[in-house]
């Protein structure tokens, strides 16, 4: 995923300019933020599914907030270029990528106490859990390729050429692994119990795909690209269903299944909104503000929050595509829908 900038812990009151009287047409708004101050880059953020927890990677570490009210609950550091991070419940085990190190860390899911660290490939970048297989697959942007790792051993199981840059992986939990290809414009189709590529199919008139979400039950695979497309392709057979506007710079996507709901970030300061009424009526309802660089995103699914990484920045100079973060200023949002 594309880096931002990163920064330790404090909590910041409630901006005014997002009260909860500015709740959109799809009723999400934005209703607090946790500052976090330090210096250096932020990539992924996630919700742990067993605690109420996230997890803020920036830097060299992951700072670990209580998801209700920012509090510190701890730190998992020396982790050199941090991206993403996993969660196999099955295992009670979390999982970091570490892009300079070109390691996963293994951590225990309640303790956070680190267990060990994995070789990986080149630049590992996204990193997720499949239930279904059990495996743990890391996405490495730099030598293209995917690695799977057994959490119940720590040890790789294989690792997987994939043709281009990996960006996110999504799965069916079926045998199925999604993954988009972003210097390729494609989604590749790995199949998880011969951990070999089946399919690749193209992403339309979407560019850099680079956030990706999956309905399982609709079988619609949600890609976010740079050019303010939301690509819905079909998981069965890689066919585009629609191709739906939203904001610049998009870098991460989610769908919350009991809303069916799926939400866009972009770097432009918005939160794009989609509604899934059935397989092939898809529509975007809103565009919720949040703050510039807002990017990336976490979707916490038991009290449907949602979770944007972001800072200030200085004013752009002339041709400055990514201006200067203003220190002290990294700040996780918090996004809710209104409650009526």
């Amino acid at each position: 995923m594309r880096w931002t900038f990163n920064l330790l812990l404090a909590i910041a009151t409630i901006p005014a300019a997002y009260s909860a009287a500015q709740a959109q047409a799809s009723g999400y708004h934005v209703v607090k933020s946790f500052r976090i101050q330090s210096g250096g880059k932020w990539d992924y953020i996630a919700a742990s599914p067993v605690t109420d927890n996230i997890y803020v990677s920036h830097g060299s570490q992951v700072n670990i907030l209580n998801k209700n009210n920012g509090d510190s609950v701890g730190v998992i550091s020396n982790i050199e270029g941090v991206h993403g991070i996993a969660f196999a419940p099955d295992f009670k085990k979390g999982f970091t990528s570490n892009g300079k190190l070109n390691t996963v860390t293994v951590f225990d899911i309640n303790t956070n106490e680190v267990q060990a660290q994995v070789k990986t490939g080149v630049n590992p970048d996204a990193i997720m859990y499949d239930p279904y297989s059990k495996k743990v697959y890391v996405c490495n942007g730099q030598s293209k390729d995917l690695t799977i790792i057994n959490p119940e051993n720590n040890e790789v199981v294989k690792t997987v050429a994939l043709g281009g840059k990996p960006e996110t992986a999504v799965s069916d939990e079926d045998g199925k692994l999604y993954i988009n290809i972003e210097d390729k414009n494609e989604i590749v189709v790995v199949n998880t119990k011969t951990y070999t590529v089946e399919k690749r199919w193209k992403t339309g008139k979407g560019k850099e795909p680079s956030g990706l979400a999956i309905d399982i039950k609709t079988k619609r695979l949600f890609a976010g690209c740079s050019n303010k497309l939301l690509v819905v392709i079909g998981a069965d057979n890689g066919k585009v269903i629609k191709e739906l506007p939203i904001g610049a710079g998009c870098d991460g996507v989610a769908f919350d299944p009991e809303y069916d709901y799926i939400f866009a970030a972009n770097d432009d300061g918005t939160l794009t909104v989609a509604l899934e009424k059935n397989a092939s009526d898809i529509t975007v309802i809103d565009n919720v503000p949040t703050k510039k660089g807002a990017r990336t995103l976490a979707v916490d699914l038991k009290a449907h929050l949602i979770f944007l990484p972001t800072a200030d920045f200085e004013e752009a100079a002339a041709g400055e595509k990514h201006p200067p973060m203003v220190p002290g200023t990294f700040q996780v949002l918090v996004v809710r829908k209104r409650i009526y």
